[in-house]
């Protein structure tokens, strides 16, 4: 498979992603997201840029269980398009009307302008 699209509860900076469980909240199993981000050679992920309570969802470190480690390529936001590289989180685009200071001020990691 050449590319996986899923959904995230965290991405780190690293490319860590973290979907498939909230602690403390009922679940049926992983799925196959594992099989999915292991065997795609490029995995985006789309999701909204914070949690309902407004914290960052794009953060240093994962603290929900992983689904895959250092596996994400781009990251699609309600507010940016951002490119996980090895010097760091890239800000490729931002959405209409927004700033590259309000992405970065719902990021945890630092940004690096393109």
């Amino acid at each position: 498979m050449d590319t996986a699209i899923l959904g995230a509860l965290e991405v780190s900076v690293q490319g860590d992603l973290a979907n498939w469980m909230v602690p403390g909240k009922m679940i049926k199993g992983m799925g196959g997201a594992m099989d999915l981000v292991h065997g795609a050679k490029r995995v985006i992920v789309m999701m909204e840029h914070t949690s309902k309570d407004g914290e960052p969802k794009i953060v240093n470190q994962c603290s929900l269980p992983l689904t895959g480690v250092r596996c994400i390529q781009r990251i699609i936001t309600d507010l940016a398009v951002i490119d996980v590289e090895p010097r760091g989180l890239v800000l490729v685009e931002i959405a209409p009307g927004v700033t590259a200071h309000e992405v970065q001020s719902v990021t945890q990691p630092r940004l690096i302008l393109n």
